[in-house]
């Protein structure tokens, strides 16, 4: 299990120059079922760690680019009418993936947003009474901006518990961004990144730390932490 761990690990720091920490969160989040939130300003590796994570674990990578004008049938799918069957089929949305892109979340609309709850909650798609499972792993890294306000949409409550960690890349160092310069010189693409582990050992991966055993005294600090935010007076709203 560490052996597979650090060779997704390896294999992102082949594109993600500097950013061991951060990968290693996403990785948390991924491996424990969540879904992450990368709030940064743009040119940092946001959507590059997305792609390189897809690449990694051999899965499908779906982009979506939030606007205003974006429909929750633009996320979710919607059924169109075939003339020739003359039967509604259904026209899947970038939801049925592997590694889904939200990227600019905060784009769209509360309503278009709200399209990602019960998929980023329930593992499936519901559209005109019929629900539809996605495929597994199914992981969500969205982005947002922090320092742009205007044209966006605050996520609500509701959404923001859909993610298990909230994290900032960070721009890269001195040494570092000599190496990416390095790195671009020498020609190396994404294109170069290959497939370290296989779905199958990420859904095993998975399967093992939902069985890691977690002490009691353990299970009760982390119930005591939950309650204290509820009772914190500079806390507006607890866990």
């Amino acid at each position: 299990m560490r052996q597979l761990i650090e060779q997704l690990t390896e294999n992102l720091g082949q594109t993600i120059v500097g950013k061991a920490d951060a990968i290693r969160l996403v990785l948390v989040a991924l491996l424990a079922g969540g879904h992450a939130l990368l709030e940064d300003v743009p040119g940092v590796g946001k959507t590059l760690l997305a792609k390189s994570l897809a690449r990694s674990i051999d899965g499908k990578f779906q982009r979506i680019q939030c606007t205003p004008d974006l429909l929750p049938t633009d996320i979710t799918g919607t059924n169109i009418w075939n003339p020739q069957s003359r039967e509604f089929e259904f026209l899947a949305g970038p939801v049925f993936t592997n590694i889904l892109l939200a990227d600019e979340i905060n784009r769209a609309t509360p309503r278009t947003q709200s399209a990602l709850l019960e998929v980023m909650e329930e593992q499936q798609v519901t559209v005109d009474g019929v629900s539809r499972r996605v495929a597994q792993p199914f992981f969500v890294i969205a982005t947002q901006n922090p320092v742009e306000y205007q044209g966006t949409f605050r996520l609500p409550e509701a959404q923001m518990d859909r993610f298990i960690l909230s994290l900032s890349l960070g721009y890269p160092t001195h040494s570092e961004e000599l190496q990416m310069l390095q790195r671009h010189q020498e020609g190396m693409a994404l294109s170069d990144l290959s497939r370290c582990i296989s779905i199958e050992e990420l859904l095993e991966l998975r399967r093992l730390c939902s069985q890691v055993k977690v002490e009691t005294s353990l299970q009760q600090y982390i119930i005591d932490l939950i309650r204290a935010s509820r009772n914190h007076e500079q806390v507006t709203l607890g866990v």
